[in-house]
């Protein structure tokens, strides 16, 4: 029942694969995102990101489907915190909307340079087309319950492929016993 009333709220800004023959999906719904990329420059990942300014984390990304978001809401979920979910889904939207329109650079927006840190946005140095208060606050809900990301975009997938052990050599653990 969650996952159909994220998808009523949805309808009409987000695409929705694989719905039943009276329009329903199962206990998850997938977000079809390819258009943004086509017409935005924006990719889910961007979207996963954007969500942190939100206060989501983001839901699974491109899984089962390339460029998609699937979103499997718990039917513990309450109504409002379904509702702040789709005001953010529905805000981002409107922002790929903008750029999408060429109000923003494709590769210079609020999206792309999502998330957005405490750090970054009270610097004394500001030099993004857009506000502060767009990065930090895009919804009113946010002023009084702000997650602050830890740390901004860096490399997409860089370090998930290139990893670097941290750890201390192995022969000081053997030292331990």
């Amino acid at each position: 029942m969650n996952a159909n009333y994220i998808k009523t709220r949805l309808d009409g800004h987000y695409p929705t694969l694989y719905s039943g023959k009276n329009g329903y999906c199962a206990h998850e719904m997938i977000l079809d995102c390819v258009e943004f990329k086509k017409n935005a420059g924006v990719e889910v990942g961007d979207i996963a990101k954007r969500l942190m300014d939100y206060g989501f984390h983001a839901p699974t990304v491109a899984f089962p489907v390339h460029d998609t978001l699937m979103v499997e809401p718990t039917e513990s979920e309450s109504k409002v915190e379904m509702d702040r979910f789709c005001d953010a889904m529905i805000s981002i939207k409107k922002e790929i909307d903008e750029i999408a329109a060429g109000q923003f650079d494709k590769t210079n927006n609020v999206i792309k340079n999502a998330p957005h840190t405490m750090h970054r946005v009270v610097s004394d140095k500001w030099e993004q087309a857009y506000s502060r208060e767009k990065a930090a606050f895009p919804l009113e809900y946010i002023r009084v319950a702000k997650f602050w990301p830890s740390v901004a975009k860096i490399d997409a997938a860089h370090g998930d492929r290139n990893l670097v052990c941290a750890c201390v050599p192995t022969s000081e653990y053997a030292e331990l016993v």
